[in-house]
């Protein structure tokens, strides 16, 4: 069921799904920090916040009261994308938040039309607006992910540094296979990030080794560091970039972001 009205890679945006279905391996992290990392650099930046948790937004600055309009909205009741999108504190960098309403997005998507592409058709109208769309995916394999998978152009995964992570990853690139075959052929891992990563700790290097042998030249050089800073930085509903723009986790951000850059130039020439 490929479809063919798929969205025009020709007017310059690029779409990236952060996925992982394990939680706590610095997914929305990875989302928010490398969206104000591109911002600095003076990409336009959109956050889709998929996850019914809602991190992305408290991790810019959106309380749980302030989502009246959300990611379900665009999703479910065909909401104009500019009526869902909001500005953030950072110049350069909008977000569509989520609310409690996407935790029954899942059962109502199973019998709408076109459920899988719900969420490309959405995103049409943002094509050419934004130079980078990051689509925060929620730690599940369901129909949210599998949206955000057939709206994305490629995906970057986050994997902490731990011992199941290669264990965990398969399941997430057999869903990729799966949905590149059947709705989105161009779909392709963009990138996998190294997070959480102590060098205290000798598993951190081993897992890191582990990945790269396995992966290749789909990990990335940036390796992103265990740091209180980074952990501290959503409790005040700022990025860490904006936290404490000098500690390791905030510089590790913007490596990370001249390295998807450069890669992204490679993958469109």
């Amino acid at each position: 069921m490929v479809d063919d009205t798929a969205l025009d890679r020709t007017r310059g945006t690029r779409i990236l799904a952060v996925a992982n279905q394990k939680g706590g391996v610095g997914k929305t992290t990875t989302a928010i920090n490398l969206g104000t990392a591109l911002a600095a650099i003076r990409q336009k930046v959109l956050i889709v916040d998929l996850d019914p948790q809602g991190n992305a937004s408290t991790g810019l600055g959106f309380a749980a009261d302030d989502r009246s309009i959300n990611s379900y909205h665009l999703l479910l009741e065909d909401r104009e994308l500019l009526d869902t999108t909001r500005e953030t504190e950072i110049p350069g960098l909008d977000i569509i938040v989520s609310g409690p309403d996407l935790y029954g997005a899942e059962v109502e998507l199973v019998d709408l039309p076109r459920r899988e592409f719900r969420l490309r058709d959405a995103l049409t109208h943002g094509v050419g607006a934004y130079d980078y769309i990051l689509i925060d995916c929620p730690p599940a394999l369901g129909f949210l992910t599998v949206n955000a998978l057939v709206a994305a152009q490629a995906v970057l995964v986050p994997l902490q540094c731990e011992f199941y992570a290669l264990e965990g990853i398969s399941q997430l690139v057999k869903t990729i296979e799966r949905v590149r075959t059947a709705f989105n052929p161009g779909l392709e891992i963009q990138g996998i990030v190294l997070t959480m990563h102590d060098k205290r700790n000798n598993l951190s290097d081993l897992v890191a080794n582990d990945v790269r042998e396995f992966f290749g030249d789909k990990v990335y050089d940036t390796v992103i560091p265990r740091n209180v800073r980074v952990s501290e930085a959503p409790s005040h509903g700022r990025p860490v970039l904006l936290y404490d723009i000098e500690c390791p986790g905030s510089q590790a951000y913007l490596t990370l972001a001249g390295e998807v850059i450069h890669r992204e130039k490679r993958m469109t020439a």
